[in-house]
């Protein structure tokens, strides 16, 4: 009897064996054809504000969007928020790293000016509101002062843009009153003072001096009250030979033509 018994368990057992295990499968095969016939399942991807969103099909949800994230520090700092001490400790501990000079590839004759405008106005003795500076060609200490070249104009130019990026204010004493129009262009900007106004706003100057040396240009700038003469700040820099020889004269020099005798 007992035998019996527990022969008619055991193939219940199995029978609920078999009966599970295609519930199993069928389960599966059901769930496959669900996932083939819907497709792969939705992604959840967050795109940022200002993005490029690629095209989506009708009645698709569309992804949360976040806003992105913007620097709001600006590029150049007022002078009175400006750490000199911080800039300087770090310029001399990059100097101390660097045992030998390496010429950097690719740098040109501003990147030296940004360089001395740093260190101009981290020692600058006074900051005014409303301060305008005009800034001078620069010209050799051991030549005429007023003649210099094409780099002594370029040092100038560069300053001036500097200064204007510094948020100080800065006034091109070279613009005329009128626009002068021609056939080959037309010109606001003159060299002859004739054209010029005599009186400028100008109560600073920003201006240096030029010394050739070997393998390079020693250049010395400062900024000076047009009023006490008295020097507000200075800076020095040296410029290699290669980035004062890759500024290029844009006028071809004179040449002797020949022509026969009579």
């Amino acid at each position: 009897m007992k035998t019996h018994l527990t022969k008619h368990l055991v193939i219940a057992g199995l029978s609920l064996a078999v009966v599970g295990c295609s519930s199993f499968s069928a389960f599966d095969e059901a769930q496959q054809a669900q996932m083939e016939a819907e497709g792969p399942p939705a992604r959840h991807d967050v795109a940022l504000q200002g993005a490029p969103q690629p095209a989506k099909p009708a009645g698709a949800v569309a992804a949360p969007v976040l806003p992105s994230v913007q620097n709001s520090s600006p590029l150049y700092v007022t002078p009175g928020l400006y750490d000199g001490a911080a800039y300087q400790a770090t310029r001399m501990s990059a100097q101390k790293m660097q045992q030998h000079y390496q010429p950097q590839v690719g740098v040109n004759v501003n990147h030296y000016v940004q360089g001395m405008m740093h260190d101009l106005v981290a020692n600058l003795d006074m900051v005014k509101q409303g301060m305008i500076i005009g800034v001078t060609s620069f010209v050799y200490l051991d030549g005429a002062y007023d003649q210099t070249d094409l780099f002594g104009n370029q040092l100038s130019e560069g300053f001036m843009h500097e200064i204007h990026q510094f948020g100080l204010d800065v006034v091109d004493f070279k613009t005329t009153d009128f626009i002068r129009v021609t056939p080959k262009g037309d010109f606001v900007f003159s060299r002859d003072f004739m054209e010029l106004r005599e009186e400028q706003p100008i109560e600073y100057v920003l201006g240096g001096t030029l010394v050739q040396h070997q393998g390079g240009t020693l250049v010395n700038a400062r900024i000076v009250s047009v009023a006490s003469k008295k020097v507000l700040a200075s800076a020095q820099s040296f410029v290699p030979q290669h980035v004062v020889s890759a500024i290029q004269p844009s006028a071809l020099p004179g040449k002797l033509y020949l022509k026969q005798g009579e």
